[in-house]
């Protein structure tokens, strides 16, 4: 596990991820959601005890433990599964940041849980997302989140709990002196690097790896996104692209463990923007459930870039922040099927009106489910003068 001095390093790091994530500036008696799993109090501790050093009112929320997901999911109905407790939208409205501490007891305790009624209870909190997607576009909101080990996770990793903590302490620079400095030349990096790839007429990307050949188009007035203090760690740059520009075959080779069930070697074929074959060597059934969730949940949200120079992530982890972050000697990719992210407008993502979002090819979705592509890639852009460029090779940018 961490010792005390790396959770305060920790605390620090995810301080840094909170205001460097948020527009405008915070100040003393804003209000901050500390969510975490049970597992994670040693660090929600003193997470907590920054907060009120820094002057905010913590709200604190613990997350069901595996027990309790599984009598609810198994045993609501479907008032319940839809139910949003009085003064929600209230809170949400007032929310003023939040730091999400992931630490699962169980990675696949809803296995036999109907994906369906996961689904139906996503989509029913999906307009407290929203209050804070607004808030967020107006700079009155900013998030981060992190991982904490547990025992399921090292398991599913095929990893000692020792061996899992030591790559969290790796992956989020916990082992320096000054880790804050760290993440302040990373984002620096990754800054240069977005205003390249923003910069460039691209008309068309085109992936090719050994099981992969998928085409995406960006589309008009998007910006490159990422290492922006949202997730710790995180060294992927990604854009939402129109998902109507979606076409080809696109295989996620690394696992992925959600709502409890456990995902591998998928294949999604895209026509015309939409998954029209999907299978799944492993968990196909809830593969197909979750596309079928609602009708931007078949549709792609986000298409993502790690360079493996950044990343210290050589390991399966078995949890998406630090999978979708794999450097490794390949770096990966990844795609999101379902919600786009609207700050990868080009202008001010409050101006975006539902009309605006769907005539630009945003996606909108209660899903966002991001899976990896670790093999050796190629993503070449073919830009709007008909000329073609590889971005990216070798587990790195080009620029």
């Amino acid at each position: 596990m961490l010792t005390d001095l790396q959770r305060q390093r920790y605390a620090d790091v995810l301080w840094w991820g909170l205001k460097t994530a948020r527009q405008n500036r915070f100040r003393k008696g804003d209000v901050i959601s500390l969510r975490f799993g049970l597992p994670a109090l040693p660090l929600a501790e003193v997470v907590f005890q920054r907060l009120i050093d820094l002057g905010f009112n913590p709200v604190v929320r613990p997350m069901l433990n595996a027990a309790m997901e599984r009598s609810f999911y198994q045993g609501a109905d479907n008032r319940q599964l839809g139910f949003v407790p009085p003064g929600e939208p209230e809170l949400y409205g007032r929310l003023n940041g939040s730091i999400f501490i992931h630490a699962p007891e169980s990675l696949t305790h809803l296995r036999e849980v109907d994906p369906r009624r996961i689904g139906r209870a996503a989509v029913a909190r999906k307009p407290l997302k929203e209050i804070l997607d607004q808030r967020e576009q107006a700079g009155d909101f900013g998030w981060t989140l992190c991982a904490w080990p547990t025992a399921d996770q090292a398991v599913k990793a095929d990893l000692s709990l020792k061996d899992y903590s030591r790559q969290i302490v790796r992956a989020c620079f916990l082992d320096r002196r000054d880790p804050v400095a760290q993440w302040q030349e990373i984002h620096r990096q990754a800054t240069s690097i977005k205003r390249w790839l923003s910069g460039l007429p691209v008309k068309t990307l085109h992936i090719t790896s050994a099981h992969t050949d998928l085409e995406v188009k960006p589309g008009e007035n998007r910006r490159w996104l990422g290492v922006s203090g949202h997730n710790i760690p995180s060294f992927e740059l990604f854009v939402s692209p129109d998902w109507r520009g979606t076409r080809g075959v696109y295989h996620a080779d690394q696992p992925s463990y959600r709502s409890g069930n456990i995902v591998s070697g998928v294949r999604l074929t895209f026509a015309r923007g939409r998954v029209v074959e999907a299978a799944a060597e492993q968990g196909e059934a809830f593969l197909r459930a979750q596309l079928a969730m609602d009708p931007g949940a078949c549709r792609i949200g986000e298409f993502s870039l790690t360079d493996r120079r950044f990343s210290k992530i050589d390991r399966f982890m078995a949890n998406t922040l630090f999978d979708e972050n794999f450097g490794g000697r390949q770096g990966n990719c990844h795609i999101a099927v379902g919600a786009a992210y609207l700050d990868a407008y080009d202008g001010d993502p409050a101006t975006l009106d539902r009309a605006r979002r769907k005539a630009l090819g945003f996606n909108d979705s209660a899903l966002h489910w991001d899976l990896v592509n670790t093999e050796a890639k190629r993503v070449s852009a073919r830009l709007k003068d008909g000329r073609s460029v590889v971005i990216y090779e070798n587990g790195r940018f080009a620029h």
